[in-house]
């Protein structure tokens, strides 16, 4: 029966804005100058804090593994978006559906708690000063990154497996532009009840607990830093923090208002349109916040 599944739909047709014509000329110059700037810029944040021994510091480690990951998150989908802005065959193979789904899953989940990371050593390094350096060993700083990436990793590749093995009874046509796991489930004919619970549980693990120990974190930050007697230095940290939180609050935002909102029968265009901002915009953020 498995293998029955998995042979009647051979590959999916990816609708994505298919139905507005005009809407796709506009949005492939726009979403190939964004990824250009994103693939361009992470790059050099990740080359610069490799060759600068003066940035091998825990807070450029986090750096260098969020750009990598913006760079990975917007690579599984943005090339072949972008090929069927201008192209009438827009489809994507069964398994190259599933490995987009995983990717796309594994590295978004893995921006969200290294979001959260990246807040807890901000709080040991500005509320913590003296023993930051003890606190925030290079041992800590690979054993937090390498969870956040292996255990997103093991998450996705379980959402995936169980999504995939749902019959699709002939339905193949994505009203979406990627393989987003849940405008596949609206096409399975099965009971998708196990998946459903599955990626609920994710979203309330990455979502609201992280943003709230985030939100936490730059409170305790906010209270050090108007405790700072120079007003230059309070600028200073209040600018990077502001940054980070205009990050943090865009990116929690629209995958919240994905993953958390009621379904609907239909896709919506605003969903597609979402995200594109937290898929693309984002991480072109990111790099402001950075500089």
């Amino acid at each position: 029966m498995e293998l029955v599944n998995r042979t009647e739909v051979s590959e999916f047709f990816l609708k994505g804005f298919s139905g507005y014509p005009a809407l796709e000329l506009l949005l492939f110059p726009l979403c190939s100058a964004m990824y250009l700037v994103t693939l361009l810029g992470n790059t050099a944040i990740v080359v610069v804090s490799v060759l600068d021994t003066h940035l091998h510091t825990p807070m450029y480690f986090f750096l260098g593994n969020l750009s990598i990951l913006d760079i990975c998150y917007t690579s599984t989908f943005v090339p072949l978006m972008l090929a069927h802005l201008l192209s009438v065959r827009k489809t994507i193979s069964f398994i190259g559906c599933a490995i987009q789904m995983c990717l796309s899953l594994s590295t978004g989940s893995t921006e969200c708690l290294l979001l959260a990371i990246m807040a807890y050593d901000r709080y040991l390094a500005i509320c913590r000063p003296l023993r930051y350096p003890v606190l925030m060993s290079h041992r800590l700083c690979l054993l937090l990154a390498g969870a956040a990436w292996l255990l997103c990793l093991f998450k996705s590749v379980t959402e995936t497996v169980i999504a995939m093995r749902l019959p699709f009874c002939g339905h193949h046509v994505v009203s979406h532009f990627t393989c987003e796991i849940l405008a596949v489930l609206k096409l399975a004919c099965g009971d998708t009840s196990v998946s459903e619970a599955l990626l609920l549980t994710g979203a309330i693990l990455l979502l609201p607990v992280p943003l709230a120990f985030i939100c936490l974190s730059y409170t305790l930050i906010l209270a050090t830093i108007l405790r700072v007697p120079s007003a230059a230095g309070r600028r200073k940290a209040f600018s990077t923090c502001s940054a980070h939180l205009a990050v943090v609050l865009l990116f929690y935002g629209t995958v919240i208002f994905m993953y958390m909102k009621p379904k609907s029968k239909e896709a919506h265009i605003s969903d597609e349109v979402f995200t594109v901002l937290y898929a693309v915009v984002t991480p072109m953020l990111t790099l402001s916040s950075t500089a």
